[in-house]
């Protein structure tokens, strides 16, 4: 008895409320209790008082003594919920370094609470009824020991969530690592067996088996966690059950203890949990916020029509750092940042029976970032919106304080950031862990995960069903990765944040994602028609190129997204050379402004040296609806005038385009084109690759330009009638 009363009663009265409730003083460590009890009852409590001062200095040792016998204690204790409490404990009672005496004082009334209590405790009759007995083995009388059982438990799984994921990171790296001497070692004979190249072997096997040793544990640990709320709820029930038939025995004299405050305290601490977890952000805020700018968000509270009427409930926003985030429940820190129409009422809707406060009109009037370190940019700095009120339940004389924090956000002062940033927040949306420490994201991922992050996001902003498939995917790897040459799979290759987004791409002055962003951003605004229905090829490579037009009639093209420039569609097609050859020239790629001024399809019909969409569709019988209908003449008599893309050659060129090509019927029922299948499988088209182009193809022609130009020759035309 004397091991529990002395910590609980010290924990309770040293720590503060947050530390009570992630850490409660049951559930801490038996064989701690059990020390620290026996060495403060070898100590003699009983002469001090506040007016002693003349016993200051041995107040101060004896509290000296106890905090670094705490801090000893955490350091040798493997088990990290208890480290962090025992930890979190000693730095509490370190306030009390200005006051001993009032530490000492306070550790005497406790040990005199303890005497009267075990003096007043009634002795176990001899013989206990029947019923008794059976209530007694089975334990039904509840605590809180059963709650904190849990939240341990709970505690224990978040923190072997930590290590997998930390394990799993330098598992990842181990593994890049020994595939990027697989290379050396095939091309200089070097000895598989060398004995870095073992024990690295040996290091990654110990990972591969600590990270499944540690999924067991967890899924163990799960299991106990449902099992441990099941028993909760069991003995919660029991013990009601059992206090109804006690006193229905007292009626003939059965000893009972009608005290129901344990059980109420106990059904307390659940309400509590309850009342405080269901503060829910309905409708998130940006995750990219520009300051200055206007913004608004959401906050429901699902428990609303359990709210006091009265006095209105007001929330209040404020934003917050990554590292305060982490410590949520600790004293709050600086302010980080000057939030404009920060509170709402709570307000509840009877038809809807929602209660929600909206925050209108919200803006961030100014932000104080943290230093950086190396090449991190302000753009990768997350924040939060932190949500809190204080609210008060029908039936509960004490108000709760509620809060619940946003989606990690990126503050941003100008729109030429709004692409890194929004780089940084689908990084970490695609990537976190639902219960990570905020906002801890992987540094590598598979490049399965990142191809198909990039395909949802792709699907999503274009709002198309039309998926990239494997030909795409294939190329994006090449890119991201630059390896042009590799025919391989890239399933399993790790990609890194910086070859994401802050590693400009090789030859270029812009990143992959900034590159891609671009891409997505056309075709959402110009091509979702085109791409929807199988009209663009997209994401190829030119050695692929080469590949599936070498073999087609003159005249023959694709389109495919520009290699070279951000958000630009360029044609590539078949054309002849001037000693009979062929050769595939790529036009000066379409950007967003160009489409704005003339679509896509009218610069597919202008330009006559292409006829037949890959494999061999008639480009008119495709892209006849895309055209736009010839304008009328405007009034006062003046002469039409239009404008028309001409590629760089077309002009001066007298020799007709006589492509031998049997067109391939299109069923007007669908209006899907299958233009992007290859003919063979990837990896066989680049094994075809190796010895070189076949026949006259003189390579790619980049040169190809397309221009805008009035058509004068109608206007001649027009002029001479």
């Amino acid at each position: 008895m004397a091991q529990w009363i002395h910590m609980s009663q010290m924990i309770q009265r040293l720590s503060d409320d947050t530390v009570n409730n992630l850490y409660p003083p049951t559930a801490f460590p038996i064989e701690v209790r059990h020390f620290l009890a026996e060495w403060i009852e070898s100590q003699r409590w009983d002469d001090f008082a506040l007016e002693k001062v003349e016993l200051k200095s041995q107040a101060q040792t004896l509290l000296d003594q106890t905090i670094s016998m705490l801090q000893s204690i955490s350091q040798q204790n493997a088990n990290v919920v208890d480290r962090m409490k025992l930890m979190q404990i000693s730095r509490n009672m370190t306030m009390l370094n200005q006051q001993p005496l009032r530490f000492a004082v306070m550790v005497k009334e406790i040990l005199a609470k303890e005497r009267a209590l075990l003096g007043t405790l009634p002795q176990t009759p001899s013989s206990t009824p029947h019923y008794q007995q059976h209530q007694n083995k089975e334990n039904s009388f509840p605590s809180l020991q059963d709650v904190d059982h849990l939240v341990l438990k709970v505690l224990e799984v978040q923190d072997i969530r930590q290590k997998m994921h930390q394990l799993q990171e330098e598992l990842n790296w181990e593994r890049q690592n020994f595939e990027g001497l697989q290379g050396p070692i095939q091309q200089n004979g070097m000895d598989p067996k060398n004995s870095e190249i073992h024990k690295l072997q040996n290091h990654i096997q110990q990972l591969e088996y600590n990270v499944k040793a540690l999924a067991t544990k967890r899924f163990q640990l799960l299991k106990e966690c449902v099992d441990c709320l099941d028993q909760c709820q069991t003995r919660l029930i029991s013990r009601l059950k059992a206090w109804r038939w006690e006193q229905h025995k007292a009626t003939i004299g059965h000893p009972f203890d009608e005290n129901l405050h344990p059980l109420q305290t106990w059904l307390g601490k659940l309400l509590q949990v309850l009342i405080q977890s269901s503060l829910m952000v309905e409708k998130q805020p940006p995750q990219v916020i520009k300051t200055q700018s206007k913004f608004c968000t959401t906050v429901r509270y699902l428990l609303g029509e359990k709210v006091a009427s009265g006095k209105p409930v007001v929330l209040k926003a404020q934003i917050m750092n990554e590292m305060q985030a982490r410590n949520l429940g600790s004293v709050p820190g600086d302010n980080v940042g000057e939030l404009i129409n920060n509170t709402a009422i709570l307000e509840h809707n009877a038809v809807s029976k929602s209660t929600c406060a909206t925050f209108r009109n919200m803006s961030i009037k100014k932000i104080k970032r943290a230093d950086r370190r190396g090449s991190e940019s302000v753009t990768e700095e997350k924040f939060a919106l932190l949500f809190s009120a204080e609210i008060t339940i029908t039936g509960c004389d004490t108000p709760y304080r509620i809060q619940m924090i946003s989606l990690p956000v990126v503050v941003i002062v100008h729109g030429s950031q709004d692409n890194n940033a929004l780089a940084t927040i689908i990084w970490d949306c695609a990537f976190s862990e639902s219960d990570r420490v905020p906002f801890m994201v992987p540094e590598r991922v598979p490049w399965r995960m990142m191809y198909s992050t990039l395909n949802s996001k792709f699907t999503s902003e274009v709002q198309t069903n039309h998926n990239l498939d494997h030909y795409n995917q294939h190329f994006l790897a090449q890119k991201i990765f630059d390896k042009p040459d590799f025919a391989d799979d890239f399933s399993n290759i790790l990609v890194s944040w910086g070859q994401f987004n802050k590693e400009v791409l090789p030859g270029r002055t812009f990143t992959f994602w900034q590159w891609f962003e671009g891409v997505m951003d056309l075709s959402k605004k110009h091509l979702k028609t085109y791409w929807s229905e199988g009209l663009i090829f997209g994401f190829i490579g030119k050695q692929h190129l080469h590949l599936i037009l070498k073999d087609r009639p003159n005249g023959t093209f694709l389109l495919r997204f520009s290699d070279s420039e951000i958000g630009g569609i360029t044609i590539a097609y078949v054309s002849a050379t001037e000693n009979g050859g062929q050769k595939i020239q790529n036009i000066q790629p379409f950007t967003k402004r160009d489409l704005d001024i003339r679509n896509l399809g009218d610069r597919i019909r202008d330009i006559n040296d292409i006829t037949y969409l890959y494999p061999a569709f008639p480009k008119d019988e495709v892209f006849k609806r895309f055209y736009s209908e010839p304008r009328a003449s405007p009034l006062g008599g003046y002469i039409p005038v239009s404008l028309q893309t001409r590629v760089g050659t077309e002009g001066s060129s007298a020799i007709p385009l006589t492509p031998s090509i049997t067109p391939i019927a299109v069923s007007p029922a669908s209006n899907i084109y299958p233009v992007n299948q290859f003919q063979q499988p990837l990896g066989q088209q680049e094994q075809d690759m190796e010895g070189g182009p076949s026949g006259e193809f003189s390579g790619f022609d980049d040169q190809a330009s397309a221009n805008m130009e009035i058509d004068f020759e109608s206007l001649l035309e027009n002029l001479s009638e």
